[in-house]
Protein backbone atom coordinates (compact mmCIF):
# COMPACT_ATOMS: atom_id res chain seq x y z
CA UNK A 1 0.00 0.00 0.00
CA UNK A 2 1.46 3.50 -0.59
CA UNK A 3 1.28 5.56 2.31
CA UNK A 4 1.25 9.35 2.68
CA UNK A 5 2.95 12.10 4.61
CA UNK A 6 1.31 15.67 4.69
CA UNK A 7 3.22 18.69 5.33
CA UNK A 8 1.15 21.98 6.21
CA UNK A 9 1.12 24.94 8.42
CA UNK A 10 0.99 28.69 7.72
CA UNK A 11 3.01 30.18 5.46
CA UNK A 12 6.88 30.72 5.12
CA UNK A 13 7.27 28.23 7.57
CA UNK A 14 9.46 25.56 5.65
CA UNK A 15 6.95 22.95 4.52
CA UNK A 16 8.14 22.83 0.61
CA UNK A 17 12.12 22.05 1.96
CA UNK A 18 10.30 19.73 4.76
CA UNK A 19 8.63 18.03 2.11
CA UNK A 20 11.54 17.90 -0.42
CA UNK A 21 14.05 16.71 2.30
CA UNK A 22 11.97 13.88 3.07
CA UNK A 23 11.28 12.69 0.13
CA UNK A 24 15.12 12.78 -1.45
CA UNK A 25 15.92 10.27 1.75
CA UNK A 26 12.78 8.26 1.34
CA UNK A 27 13.90 7.50 -2.39
CA UNK A 28 17.58 7.48 -0.91
CA UNK A 29 16.52 4.79 1.16
CA UNK A 30 14.94 2.60 -1.75
CA UNK A 31 11.33 3.39 -1.90
CA UNK A 32 9.79 4.83 -4.55
CA UNK A 33 8.84 8.60 -3.59
CA UNK A 34 6.25 11.15 -5.09
CA UNK A 35 6.82 14.70 -3.97
CA UNK A 36 3.65 16.90 -4.46
CA UNK A 37 3.16 20.94 -4.32
CA UNK A 38 -0.39 21.57 -3.39
CA UNK A 39 0.35 25.36 -2.87
CA UNK A 40 -0.70 27.51 -5.98
CA UNK A 41 2.33 29.66 -4.73
CA UNK A 42 4.74 26.80 -5.96
CA UNK A 43 8.48 26.40 -4.93
CA UNK A 44 9.05 22.92 -4.67
CA UNK A 45 10.71 23.15 -8.43
CA UNK A 46 13.38 25.45 -6.60
CA UNK A 47 13.75 23.36 -3.49
CA UNK A 48 14.89 20.09 -5.25
CA UNK A 49 16.23 22.39 -8.01
CA UNK A 50 14.92 20.62 -11.09
CA UNK A 51 12.22 21.56 -13.51
CA UNK A 52 8.83 20.28 -12.56
CA UNK A 53 5.11 20.38 -14.38
CA UNK A 54 1.63 19.59 -13.83
CA UNK A 55 2.08 15.52 -14.48
CA UNK A 56 4.70 13.68 -12.30
CA UNK A 57 8.20 13.95 -13.78
CA UNK A 58 10.94 11.65 -12.08
CA UNK A 59 14.12 13.33 -11.19
CA UNK A 60 17.26 11.84 -10.46
CA UNK A 61 17.44 9.29 -8.19
CA UNK A 62 19.12 10.23 -4.68
CA UNK A 63 22.79 8.76 -4.00
CA UNK A 64 22.21 5.73 -1.05
CA UNK A 65 23.90 7.08 2.09
CA UNK A 66 27.28 5.66 2.73
CA UNK A 67 27.56 4.32 6.36
CA UNK A 68 28.54 7.74 7.89
CA UNK A 69 26.01 9.69 6.47
CA UNK A 70 27.39 11.19 3.12
CA UNK A 71 26.52 10.22 -0.66
CA UNK A 72 28.78 8.71 -2.79
CA UNK A 73 28.68 10.11 -6.46
CA UNK A 74 30.09 6.76 -7.39
CA UNK A 75 27.43 4.88 -6.10
CA UNK A 76 26.25 1.61 -8.51
CA UNK A 77 22.93 1.75 -10.07
CA UNK A 78 22.17 -1.20 -6.91
CA UNK A 79 22.74 1.97 -4.73
CA UNK A 80 19.73 3.94 -6.46
CA UNK A 81 16.75 1.35 -5.46
CA UNK A 82 13.91 4.54 -5.41
CA UNK A 83 12.99 6.72 -7.44
CA UNK A 84 12.24 10.47 -6.94
CA UNK A 85 9.42 12.16 -8.63
CA UNK A 86 7.61 15.72 -8.17
CA UNK A 87 4.77 17.21 -9.42
CA UNK A 88 3.50 21.06 -8.70
CA UNK A 89 -0.68 20.41 -9.41
CA UNK A 90 -1.91 22.88 -11.65
CA UNK A 91 -6.07 23.54 -10.95
CA UNK A 92 -6.27 25.12 -14.58
CA UNK A 93 -5.77 21.07 -15.72
CA UNK A 94 -8.65 20.02 -13.49
CA UNK A 95 -10.65 23.16 -14.09
CA UNK A 96 -12.65 21.47 -17.15
CA UNK A 97 -13.57 18.00 -15.58
CA UNK A 98 -15.45 19.89 -12.69
CA UNK A 99 -17.69 22.32 -15.35
CA UNK A 100 -18.70 19.55 -16.91
CA UNK A 101 -20.43 18.42 -14.18
CA UNK A 102 -22.27 21.31 -14.12
CA UNK A 103 -23.13 21.54 -17.36
CA UNK A 104 -24.35 17.72 -17.29
CA UNK A 105 -26.39 18.89 -14.70
CA UNK A 106 -28.13 21.77 -16.07
CA UNK A 107 -28.48 20.03 -19.58
CA UNK A 108 -31.17 17.49 -17.67
CA UNK A 109 -32.65 20.19 -15.56
CA UNK A 110 -33.30 22.23 -18.89
CA UNK A 111 -34.99 19.10 -20.43
CA UNK A 112 -37.49 18.83 -17.51
CA UNK A 113 -38.03 22.49 -18.53
CA UNK A 114 -36.35 24.47 -15.61
CA UNK A 115 -34.71 27.10 -16.93
CA UNK A 116 -31.41 27.65 -15.36
CA UNK A 117 -28.21 29.13 -16.46
CA UNK A 118 -24.71 27.93 -16.28
CA UNK A 119 -24.00 30.22 -13.62
CA UNK A 120 -26.74 29.50 -11.54
CA UNK A 121 -26.13 25.66 -11.86
CA UNK A 122 -22.59 26.44 -10.74
CA UNK A 123 -23.77 27.55 -7.50
CA UNK A 124 -24.57 24.15 -6.48
CA UNK A 125 -20.88 23.14 -6.09
CA UNK A 126 -20.34 26.74 -4.07
CA UNK A 127 -20.55 25.53 -0.75
CA UNK A 128 -17.34 24.82 -0.34
CA UNK A 129 -15.10 25.99 -3.15
CA UNK A 130 -15.45 26.94 -6.99
CA UNK A 131 -15.18 24.01 -9.39
CA UNK A 132 -11.60 23.64 -10.48
CA UNK A 133 -9.98 24.98 -6.98
CA UNK A 134 -6.78 23.54 -5.56
CA UNK A 135 -7.97 21.87 -3.05
CA UNK A 136 -10.31 19.93 -5.17
CA UNK A 137 -7.84 19.31 -7.35
CA UNK A 138 -5.48 17.97 -4.71
CA UNK A 139 -7.75 15.69 -3.42
CA UNK A 140 -9.23 14.27 -6.73
CA UNK A 141 -5.12 13.61 -7.59
CA UNK A 142 -4.36 12.70 -3.74
CA UNK A 143 -6.72 9.14 -5.14
CA UNK A 144 -5.01 9.25 -8.49
CA UNK A 145 -1.84 8.65 -7.54
CA UNK A 146 -2.52 6.86 -4.61
CA UNK A 147 -4.83 4.45 -5.96
CA UNK A 148 -2.06 3.73 -8.81
CA UNK A 149 0.19 1.85 -7.00
CA UNK A 150 3.38 3.60 -9.27
CA UNK A 151 4.69 4.66 -5.60
CA UNK A 152 5.18 3.61 -2.48
CA UNK A 153 5.11 6.93 -0.73
CA UNK A 154 3.42 10.32 -1.85
CA UNK A 155 4.77 13.53 0.24
CA UNK A 156 2.27 16.22 0.22
CA UNK A 157 3.85 20.02 0.37
CA UNK A 158 0.05 21.28 1.30
CA UNK A 159 -0.65 24.92 1.32
CA UNK A 160 -1.28 27.51 3.61
CA UNK A 161 -3.21 26.69 7.07
CA UNK A 162 -6.26 28.34 5.86
CA UNK A 163 -5.96 26.31 2.37
CA UNK A 164 -5.23 23.42 4.67
CA UNK A 165 -8.30 23.30 6.68
CA UNK A 166 -10.40 23.81 3.62
CA UNK A 167 -8.99 20.54 1.89
CA UNK A 168 -9.49 18.65 4.78
CA UNK A 169 -13.16 19.86 4.70
CA UNK A 170 -13.49 19.37 0.85
CA UNK A 171 -14.99 15.53 0.69
CA UNK A 172 -17.94 16.19 3.25
CA UNK A 173 -18.63 19.48 2.04
CA UNK A 174 -18.73 18.60 -1.86
CA UNK A 175 -20.40 15.11 -0.65
CA UNK A 176 -22.77 16.98 0.48
CA UNK A 177 -23.32 19.11 -2.66
CA UNK A 178 -22.91 16.80 -5.40
CA UNK A 179 -25.82 14.35 -3.45
CA UNK A 180 -28.16 16.73 -3.37
CA UNK A 181 -26.80 17.73 -7.54
CA UNK A 182 -27.58 14.03 -8.13
CA UNK A 183 -30.79 13.72 -6.64
CA UNK A 184 -32.27 17.03 -8.50
CA UNK A 185 -30.66 15.37 -11.64
CA UNK A 186 -32.47 12.41 -11.05
CA UNK A 187 -36.09 14.11 -10.48
CA UNK A 188 -35.08 16.17 -13.62
CA UNK A 189 -34.79 13.04 -15.91
CA UNK A 190 -37.79 11.35 -14.13
CA UNK A 191 -40.09 14.81 -15.45
CA UNK A 192 -38.18 14.90 -18.49
CA UNK A 193 -38.80 10.93 -19.70
CA UNK A 194 -42.54 10.88 -18.56
CA UNK A 195 -42.89 14.64 -20.86
CA UNK A 196 -41.24 12.52 -23.83
CA UNK A 197 -43.28 9.10 -23.01
CA UNK A 198 -46.50 11.83 -23.11
CA UNK A 199 -45.50 12.86 -26.61
CA UNK A 200 -43.91 10.25 -28.24
CA UNK A 201 -45.14 7.24 -27.13
CA UNK A 202 -42.83 4.05 -26.99
CA UNK A 203 -40.34 6.19 -29.66
CA UNK A 204 -39.28 8.25 -26.54
CA UNK A 205 -36.85 4.94 -25.66
CA UNK A 206 -35.25 5.72 -28.99
CA UNK A 207 -34.58 9.24 -27.95
CA UNK A 208 -32.73 8.44 -24.36
CA UNK A 209 -29.79 9.81 -23.33
CA UNK A 210 -26.21 8.62 -22.36
CA UNK A 211 -26.01 7.67 -18.78
CA UNK A 212 -22.00 8.76 -19.37
CA UNK A 213 -22.95 12.13 -17.33
CA UNK A 214 -24.51 10.46 -14.30
CA UNK A 215 -21.80 8.40 -14.35
CA UNK A 216 -19.28 11.29 -13.79
CA UNK A 217 -21.10 12.25 -10.96
CA UNK A 218 -21.40 9.27 -9.17
CA UNK A 219 -17.33 8.63 -9.78
CA UNK A 220 -16.59 12.08 -9.02
CA UNK A 221 -19.01 11.73 -5.35
CA UNK A 222 -16.95 8.03 -4.92
CA UNK A 223 -13.40 9.54 -5.11
CA UNK A 224 -14.02 11.95 -2.87
CA UNK A 225 -15.66 9.70 -0.68
CA UNK A 226 -12.10 7.75 -1.00
CA UNK A 227 -10.20 10.70 -0.36
CA UNK A 228 -11.81 11.16 3.20
CA UNK A 229 -10.76 7.02 3.86
CA UNK A 230 -6.89 7.77 3.10
CA UNK A 231 -6.85 11.09 4.74
CA UNK A 232 -8.66 9.49 8.53
CA UNK A 233 -6.42 6.36 8.27
CA UNK A 234 -3.62 6.63 10.59
CA UNK A 235 -2.22 3.11 8.75
CA UNK A 236 -1.67 5.18 5.76
CA UNK A 237 -1.36 8.61 6.31
CA UNK A 238 0.31 11.29 8.67
CA UNK A 239 0.31 14.96 8.52
CA UNK A 240 3.30 16.13 10.67
CA UNK A 241 2.32 20.04 11.26
CA UNK A 242 5.55 21.99 10.73
CA UNK A 243 5.91 25.83 12.47
CA UNK A 244 8.98 28.18 13.94
CA UNK A 245 10.12 29.11 17.56
CA UNK A 246 7.40 31.79 17.40
CA UNK A 247 4.36 32.72 19.56
CA UNK A 248 2.24 33.33 16.97
CA UNK A 249 2.89 29.91 15.28
CA UNK A 250 2.51 28.21 17.83
CA UNK A 251 -1.33 29.36 18.66
CA UNK A 252 -1.63 28.72 14.95
CA UNK A 253 -0.57 25.22 15.59
CA UNK A 254 -2.46 24.34 18.26
CA UNK A 255 -5.76 25.76 16.38
CA UNK A 256 -4.61 23.54 12.94
CA UNK A 257 -3.32 20.16 15.40
CA UNK A 258 -7.11 20.65 17.28
CA UNK A 259 -8.73 20.93 13.69
CA UNK A 260 -7.29 18.13 12.19
CA UNK A 261 -8.19 15.69 15.11
CA UNK A 262 -11.74 16.81 14.81
CA UNK A 263 -11.54 15.62 11.33
CA UNK A 264 -10.18 12.64 12.28
CA UNK A 265 -6.66 13.15 10.89
CA UNK A 266 -3.45 11.53 12.86
CA UNK A 267 -1.25 13.82 13.87
CA UNK A 268 1.99 12.29 15.32
CA UNK A 269 4.70 15.15 15.37
CA UNK A 270 5.13 18.76 15.09
CA UNK A 271 8.46 19.84 13.08
CA UNK A 272 10.31 23.12 14.70
CA UNK A 273 11.88 24.74 11.76
CA UNK A 274 14.72 27.16 11.68
CA UNK A 275 16.11 26.98 15.48
CA UNK A 276 18.79 28.87 16.50
CA UNK A 277 20.93 25.73 17.68
CA UNK A 278 24.72 27.35 17.48
CA UNK A 279 24.63 31.32 17.97
CA UNK A 280 28.43 33.46 16.97
CA UNK A 281 30.60 33.46 20.01
CA UNK A 282 30.66 37.55 20.96
CA UNK A 283 27.17 37.66 19.73
CA UNK A 284 24.94 38.84 22.70
CA UNK A 285 21.93 39.10 20.26
CA UNK A 286 22.45 35.70 18.89
CA UNK A 287 22.73 34.27 22.47
CA UNK A 288 19.36 36.54 23.04
CA UNK A 289 16.89 34.70 20.10
CA UNK A 290 18.76 31.22 20.95
CA UNK A 291 17.42 31.93 24.93
CA UNK A 292 14.07 32.83 23.26
CA UNK A 293 13.80 29.99 20.69
CA UNK A 294 14.92 27.31 23.68
CA UNK A 295 11.83 29.50 25.64
CA UNK A 296 9.63 28.48 22.59
CA UNK A 297 10.52 24.96 22.81
CA UNK A 298 9.53 24.65 26.19
CA UNK A 299 6.25 25.85 25.39
CA UNK A 300 5.50 23.85 22.31
CA UNK A 301 6.90 21.05 24.52
CA UNK A 302 3.96 21.88 27.51
CA UNK A 303 1.36 22.78 24.50
CA UNK A 304 1.72 19.41 23.28
CA UNK A 305 2.42 16.66 25.13
CA UNK A 306 1.52 13.99 23.23
CA UNK A 307 3.03 14.66 20.06
CA UNK A 308 6.98 13.95 19.07
CA UNK A 309 8.70 17.56 18.17
CA UNK A 310 11.14 17.55 15.64
CA UNK A 311 13.66 20.46 15.62
CA UNK A 312 15.57 21.61 12.33
CA UNK A 313 18.20 24.04 12.34
CA UNK A 314 18.21 27.91 11.38
CA UNK A 315 20.62 27.30 8.19
CA UNK A 316 20.23 30.94 6.51
CA UNK A 317 23.19 31.60 5.21
CA UNK A 318 25.20 28.30 5.65
CA UNK A 319 23.87 25.70 3.54
CA UNK A 320 21.74 26.30 -0.07
CA UNK A 321 19.87 23.64 -2.39
CA UNK A 322 21.00 20.07 -1.80
CA UNK A 323 23.36 20.45 0.85
CA UNK A 324 20.60 22.37 2.98
CA UNK A 325 18.26 19.01 1.95
CA UNK A 326 20.83 17.04 2.92
CA UNK A 327 21.16 18.58 6.49
CA UNK A 328 17.22 18.91 6.63
CA UNK A 329 16.52 15.35 6.39
CA UNK A 330 19.07 13.77 8.52
CA UNK A 331 17.00 15.17 11.39
CA UNK A 332 13.38 14.14 9.84
CA UNK A 333 11.82 10.47 10.20
CA UNK A 334 10.95 8.55 7.23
Amino acid sequence: MTDCIFYGGKGGVGKTTCAAATGRSLAAAGRETLVVSTDPAHSLADSLEADIGPEPTELEAPVAPDGDGTATASATDSDRAGGLWAVEIDPETQRERYEKLARALASDLRSAGISLSDEEVERLFATGAPAGSDEIAALDLLVEYVDSGRWDTVVFDTAPTGHTLRLFDMPDVMGLALETARSLRGQAKRIGNAAKTAVLGPMSMMTGESDDEAESLAVFQARLERARELLVDPERTEFRVVLTPESMAISETRRLVERLREAGVSVERLVVNRVLEDPHEGCPRCRSRQERHEERLAEIRSTFPDLEVVTLPDLEGEAQGRESLAAIADRLPT
